[in-house]
Protein backbone atom coordinates (compact mmCIF):
# COMPACT_ATOMS: atom_id res chain seq x y z
CA UNK A 1 0.00 0.00 0.00
CA UNK A 2 3.28 1.96 -0.28
CA UNK A 3 1.81 3.09 -3.78
CA UNK A 4 -1.37 4.40 -2.93
CA UNK A 5 0.18 6.43 0.00
CA UNK A 6 2.43 7.98 -2.37
CA UNK A 7 -0.11 8.59 -4.91
CA UNK A 8 -2.46 10.10 -2.36
CA UNK A 9 -0.19 12.23 -0.43
CA UNK A 10 0.72 13.81 -4.34
CA UNK A 11 -2.87 14.25 -4.90
CA UNK A 12 -3.16 15.90 -1.75
CA UNK A 13 -0.29 18.19 -3.14
CA UNK A 14 -1.29 18.82 -6.21
CA UNK A 15 -5.17 20.05 -5.21
CA UNK A 16 -3.32 22.83 -2.29
CA UNK A 17 -1.43 23.85 -5.04
CA UNK A 18 -3.81 23.94 -8.20
CA UNK A 19 -5.77 27.08 -6.99
CA UNK A 20 -2.52 28.92 -6.09
CA UNK A 21 -0.92 28.52 -9.82
CA UNK A 22 -3.83 29.40 -11.37
CA UNK A 23 -4.58 32.59 -9.27
CA UNK A 24 -0.64 33.16 -10.00
CA UNK A 25 -1.21 32.62 -14.29
CA UNK A 26 -4.16 34.56 -14.69
CA UNK A 27 -2.72 37.53 -12.23
CA UNK A 28 0.36 37.67 -14.76
CA UNK A 29 -1.98 37.15 -17.97
CA UNK A 30 -3.71 40.64 -16.46
CA UNK A 31 -0.22 42.32 -16.01
CA UNK A 32 1.03 41.28 -19.41
CA UNK A 33 -2.12 42.77 -20.66
CA UNK A 34 -1.16 45.83 -19.36
CA UNK A 35 2.26 46.10 -20.02
CA UNK A 36 1.11 45.45 -23.75
CA UNK A 37 -0.98 48.44 -24.10
CA UNK A 38 1.95 50.36 -23.32
CA UNK A 39 4.09 48.94 -26.16
CA UNK A 40 3.96 50.32 -29.53
CA UNK A 41 1.74 47.95 -31.92
CA UNK A 42 4.41 46.00 -33.59
CA UNK A 43 5.05 44.69 -29.91
CA UNK A 44 2.15 44.65 -28.85
CA UNK A 45 0.30 41.92 -30.58
CA UNK A 46 3.24 39.56 -28.84
CA UNK A 47 2.22 40.78 -24.79
CA UNK A 48 -1.60 40.25 -25.89
CA UNK A 49 -0.72 36.92 -26.86
CA UNK A 50 0.78 35.87 -24.12
CA UNK A 51 -1.31 37.14 -21.94
CA UNK A 52 -4.25 35.68 -23.55
CA UNK A 53 -2.21 32.39 -22.78
CA UNK A 54 -1.55 33.27 -19.62
CA UNK A 55 -5.48 33.40 -18.79
CA UNK A 56 -6.69 30.37 -20.46
CA UNK A 57 -3.73 27.92 -18.60
CA UNK A 58 -4.72 29.83 -15.47
CA UNK A 59 -8.71 28.71 -16.50
CA UNK A 60 -7.41 25.40 -17.46
CA UNK A 61 -5.58 24.92 -14.46
CA UNK A 62 -8.90 26.13 -12.11
CA UNK A 63 -11.17 23.86 -13.99
CA UNK A 64 -8.56 20.35 -13.61
CA UNK A 65 -8.02 21.29 -10.24
CA UNK A 66 -11.80 21.90 -9.29
CA UNK A 67 -12.57 18.45 -11.20
CA UNK A 68 -9.55 16.92 -9.75
CA UNK A 69 -11.28 14.41 -7.25
CA UNK A 70 -14.00 13.68 -10.00
CA UNK A 71 -11.61 12.67 -12.04
CA UNK A 72 -9.63 10.61 -9.26
CA UNK A 73 -13.13 8.71 -8.72
CA UNK A 74 -13.79 7.89 -12.32
CA UNK A 75 -10.34 6.55 -12.59
CA UNK A 76 -10.63 4.68 -9.80
CA UNK A 77 -14.28 3.32 -10.96
CA UNK A 78 -12.64 2.07 -14.16
CA UNK A 79 -9.43 0.06 -12.69
CA UNK A 80 -12.04 -1.97 -10.41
Amino acid sequence: MAVVDTLTGIQNVLLQIGPLVSVILIVLGGLSYGLAQTQPSDQRGKYISTAYALIAGGIVVAAITGAATLIAGQSANLLK
